[in-house]
């Protein structure tokens, strides 16, 4: 549950910066595909290596909530 409302709010943070524009917002946008392929190598290889989906997705919620942490202290 935590995940899907943090991942609720990285969205709309991300949002509200990249529609301010300027540099930051070319910044946000570069890091958050840059930490979408990096996810996505992380949780295969996680999956390939046997760890558990759970463990997976915990992995992918410190992210979401650090990413969450960055944006707020940002505003």
């Amino acid at each position: 549950m935590w995940l899907g409302i943090e991942a609720n709010e990285v969205v709309a943070l991300r949002i509200m910066k990249i529609a301010s524009g300027g540099p930051d917002a070319f910044s946000e946008i570069q890091l958050m595909i840059a930490e979408k392929m990096t996810a996505g190598t992380e949780a295969s290889t996680s999956l390939i290596c046997g760890h558990s989906p759970v463990a997976v997705i915990a992995r992918y919620r410190e992210h979401v909530a650090n990413n969450r942490r960055r944006l707020l202290a940002a505003f």
